[in-house]
């Protein structure tokens, strides 16, 4: 019998970040409706975070509106007086309409209370991201600046064709200016110009890539690192290379009989040695020094080398962009941010949709959301992710499914624009049926978390 170990603080710590992210996005969705509905005088009941059967964790009535926490954490929710919702009110909708109700509103006031929830989104995200520039700024590492090329972190990219030391230069004959969009570009992409031995090359792309990664289960996007050398950062005293004398700024340029110029070189070297002794060349400041160590079980010697961006740049090995920006010049920053983003997620979107890039295996629900989130507490990250959700989340709304402001939004341009309003029972089937896609969806984006139901066996 094999126990899983789990790291529940991680866990907690995603948790929670995910719970608050949301929290703070569904709120601010929720006001959108809730504002324009109070400016147009229509009456809201409730005004809910998370969603409420049987009993509220929190709740207090304010005038005609009731505030509260529910218990379920699945979003939450504006009820508002003669609207066809998810509480199905029937009862309500089958007497007389009343002044202070939704659908005795012209269409174009309902109009704006139904598009409410994504604007705030949208501009929720343009804020977030401004304050992101403004607090902290962008850095980006120019591909430029990565002159040794790059080290393949997959096996999967090593299968594709690429190779160590490629020097990527363009995807989709677009060229590659920063080493920070290469994931998003590679996994929309049908192709790759790499320069390797001086000569230009192109590695096409399966149409499937998307799918690969996730049947791999492959967290994250690192496909590939900056190519460096092997120079010791912390050389812990009771590791096999502290023992051996390896020493802080120590750069291994041979094992053995072999060249190791580059980490990659090194690592395989390595592999090959596992449990042996090895014979190390140190290049120590300008002298150079022999060195035994001892190889572990799994092919280490127990330190670390510096790897990191920070690292690299500060040792003048790539070189890191960095621009600061002030309180008003990060508010146009954030907008052309959050557009880069929306377009870039609408374009994975696009990827779901089409069954032979088998994008829907990396269909997740909440465990996915919460797995984004750094293990330990990162208030750059949290707001970068929240900003993210944010605009994925206005996107997902304005699709015209009914159940979603979309289809709300589809069904009253409809009438604007035939002069003809939907009848009560076409309102009633529409949000039922857009309920029941929702909760299949939902189902199998948490099914696919938990049994990967989407992913090949």
């Amino acid at each position: 019998m094999t126990l899983l170990a789990i790291d529940w603080g991680n866990v907690g710590i995603k948790a929670f970040q995910l719970i608050l992210s949301l929290s703070i996005i569904v709120v601010i969705h929720e006001f959108g409706h809730y504002l324009p509905s109070k400016l147009f005088k229509c009456r809201v009941e409730k005004f809910f975070l998370f969603f409420d059967p049987w009993f509220a964790l929190v709740k207090k009535k304010i005038g005609d509106t009731v505030y509260g926490i529910g218990w379920l954490p699945l979003g939450g929710y504006v009820k508002i007086s003669g609207m066809v919702d998810e509480s199905m009110d029937k009862e309500q909708m089958s007497k007389p309409p009343q002044p202070w109700e939704f659908r005795s509103k012209p269409a174009w006031q309902r109009l704006i209370i139904m598009v409410g929830g994504v604007t705030m989104n949208v501009l929720l995200a343009f804020f977030i991201y401004a304050m992101i520039l403004f607090t902290w700024g962008e850095k980006k590492i120019p591909i430029a600046s990565i002159k040794d090329g790059v080290s393949v972190a997959d096996s999967l990219m090593y299968d594709m064709g690429f190779k160590d030391g490629d020097k990527i230069v363009a995807i989709n004959d677009v060229p590659v200016i920063y080493y920070d969009d290469i994931p998003k570009k590679l996994i929309l992409g049908e192709k790759v110009s790499v320069e390797r031995d001086g000569k230009e090359q192109t590695i096409n792309l399966p149409v499937n890539l998307i799918g690969k990664l996730v049947t791999k289960k492959k967290k994250g996007l690192l496909l590939f690192l900056p190519r460096t050398p092997v120079i010791a950062e912390m050389v812990p005293d009771t590791s096999y290379a502290g023992r051996a004398g390896l020493k802080q700024y120590d750069k291994i340029i041979q094992v053995d009989s072999t060249k190791t110029e580059f980490f990659d070189q090194y690592k395989a070297v390595m592999e090959k040695n596992k449990g042996k002794q090895v014979k190390l060349l140190v290049q120590r400041k300008n002298s150079l020094d022999t060195l035994t160590a001892q190889v572990s079980a799994d092919g280490t010697l127990g330190f670390y080398s510096y790897r990191d961006p920070e690292s690299l740049d500060s040792l003048g090995y790539i070189k890191i962009e960095k621009k600061q920006y002030g309180f008003f010049e990060s508010f146009p920053a954030g907008v052309r941010l959050a557009g880069e983003n929306l377009k870039s997620y609408i374009d994975q979107f696009k990827k779901i949709l089409s069954p032979k890039t088998e994008a829907y295996k990396g269909v997740g629900g909440f465990k996915a959301m919460g797995s984004i989130f750094p293990s330990m507490w990162d208030w750059q990250s949290f707001w970068t992710i929240t900003a993210f959700f944010s605009i994925a989340l206005a996107f997902m709304n304005l699709l015209p499914i009914p159940a979603l402001d979309g289809g709300h939004v589809l069904f009253t341009l409809l009438e604007i624009v035939t002069g003809r309003k939907p009848s009560q029972k076409v309102l009633e089937y529409a949000q039922v049926v857009g309920m029941i896609l929702l909760l299949a969806l939902m189902l199998y984006a948490n099914g696919n978390d938990v049994f990967g139901w989407g992913k090949s066996k």
